[in-house]
């Protein structure tokens, strides 16, 4: 009322008229203010994260805002903006696939922490609805900094698709030390063992029916899965590898992950390698 008739009146005759103080006044319309501006840069947050955040990466991010708040308040705003993430609603279940029998040892032992850069790389395949039919998604992540360094989609889930991602990797392969996937046959062919020689890079195979061996691609496909293919319509392959693309460049470059200390995985590798040199 007050602020409304503000180009009528002074707000010490209306705060008179309505037997309040002006300190209340002010107080309450700076709360309102202060409101306005935080609900304005979660719902800001949130769409950036294309609807993925929860309290926790919101509350990361509104602290590099200079806004302190509890996650409890995000939450009661994000409920009352009608914020829902991604990551509340059912997920989805991979599919079971034979097992690649080969005698080749796991290497890595679950040692995904404090590896150096690209020594180790992890991968994983996973299907994606494109139209009418599977289509599959191949990606290749550096344990150093969860990045995605190397990505593919396919028609097939098969030792191309692979190859094919490795295709993608910018830099010398000669970097890497150690390929590490799980048992599926995709990844026991000619074409890979070939590829895999000519860089002098090693392989190493989960235990066979232990998804916990591979457990950092398992969960990039998981957030793969909830963040990307859930929210999408792909209408064909073209779109597929298009809508990727641009996923993993959001993925590397502005997904803040807990376990790189909230930074993202471009960021991460920045700071790191400059603390080194």
């Amino acid at each position: 009322m007050i602020k409304a008739n503000l180009h009528k009146y002074s707000v010490s005759a209306m705060c008179k008229v309505l037997k309040i103080s002006r300190s209340t006044y002010y107080y309450e319309a700076k709360q309102k203010t202060d409101q306005s501006e935080l609900t304005t840069a979660i719902v800001d947050i949130f769409k950036a994260s294309r609807n993925n955040y929860g309290t926790r990466k919101i509350k990361k991010e509104l602290v590099d805002k200079d806004m302190i708040v509890s996650r409890r308040r995000i939450g009661k705003i994000m409920k009352q903006e009608g914020l829902v993430s991604s990551y509340t609603t059912t997920q989805f279940h991979p599919q079971k696939d034979t097992c690649n029998e080969s005698q080749i040892a796991n290497i890595v032992n679950r040692e995904f922490d404090d590896q150096p850069y690209r020594n180790v790389v992890v991968s994983d395949l996973t299907y994606v609805r494109v139209g009418l039919k599977w289509n599959y998604i191949c990606v290749l992540v550096d344990l150093f900094n969860r990045e995605i360094i190397g990505y593919s989609a396919g028609p097939h889930k098969s030792a191309r698709l692979v190859k094919e991602a490795f295709m993608t990797v910018n830099g010398s392969l000669k970097d890497v030390q150690i390929f590490h996937t799980d048992r599926g046959n995709e990844f026991k062919n000619q074409l890979i063992d070939e590829s895999l020689e000519a860089f002098e890079i090693t392989r190493s195979l989960s235990h066979k029916g232990c998804p916990y061996d591979n457990a950092v691609a398992e969960a990039t496909f998981k957030i793969i899965k909830t963040e990307f293919v859930k929210n999408q319509t792909f209408t064909n392959l073209a779109d597929l590898k298009l809508q990727l693309a641009d996923y993993v460049n959001w993925f590397n470059n502005h997904r803040i992950h807990s376990s790189l200390g909230y930074l993202t995985p471009v960021k991460y590798r920045m700071n790191t390698l400059k603390k080194v040199v």
